[in-house]
């Protein structure tokens, strides 16, 4: 099942493995975050774009029973992502396929989903320090697809009343929430994710409703570390449950 340079490592909280490859694709902390920021009801079918090696399926997977397609434009990612599903027995509830998030409007109809998640490229493609790595700078860089896209196919996949939830820098706050109005997605919670107290903000997780009224719940800040460097309790949550 392992392909050259390929590992299993382990999400320790859902007691599931996943494929990882540090020269191609290695999920995050802010990924992690996104999952446990997200709320799931029993109903919901869920969409993940920039699904990666498939870690956001994976984790919102065990929370509950629901059916989830992720979406992802680059072939070595859709094969470590649909593996990972294929080893955690979870084939038939998470479908993984390969495509341009810019497609969506083109292969699914309007309104089809509950819930959406996107970890997006944070960067944009002319900003000068880009990774060396190919599939690190599609990663992490608006190559492919824009936080606009983003939320424009958001629009056309989710229900009236859908949430989409999504994880960015926290400099480009301002940008999410313009994008998200342009687009009809109303932004609800944020939460502003710190590396220890004393620190500026390095994380959003933005949770917005399609249609949604005006009000937005700001969360407590949500520290990783403590004075002592050590994770906090809320961060050893998000780890270990």
């Amino acid at each position: 099942m392992l392909q050259s340079d390929e590992r299993f490592d382990y999400l320790l909280k859902e007691d599931l493995r996943i494929i990882q490859n540090d020269a191609v694709f290695s999920f995050s902390t802010d990924a992690l975050l996104l999952g446990h920021f997200t709320n799931v009801r029993k109903r919901d079918r869920i969409l993940d774009m920039c699904t990666g090696n498939g870690v956001i399926p994976l984790l919102l997977s065990d929370k509950g029973q629901n059916e989830i397609t992720g979406i992802e434009i680059q072939p070595q990612l859709v094969s470590m992502a649909q593996r990972s599903v294929a080893a955690n027995n979870l084939s038939h509830r998470i479908m993984i396929q390969e495509m341009d998030i810019n497609a969506i409007p083109k292969y699914f109809k309007p309104a089809q989903f509950d819930l959406i998640t996107c970890n997006p490229p944070y960067f944009k493609k002319n900003q000068v320090h880009q990774h060396q790595l190919e599939a690190h700078k599609i990663a992490r860089h608006e190559i492919y697809c824009t936080l606009d896209d983003c939320l424009r196919v958001a629009n056309h996949a989710l229900k009236q009343g859908g949430r989409m939830v999504m994880v960015h820098r926290a400099e480009r706050l301002l940008d999410v929430f313009t994008s998200m109005r342009r687009y009809q997605l109303e932004p609800k919670q944020l939460h502003m994710i710190y590396s220890k107290p004393g620190k500026d903000a390095q994380t959003i997780v933005v949770e917005a409703r399609k249609g949604g009224n005006q009000g937005l719940h700001i969360a407590p800040p949500f520290y990783m570390y403590d004075d002592n460097n050590e994770y906090t309790l809320e961060m050893r949550r998000v780890y270990y449950g």
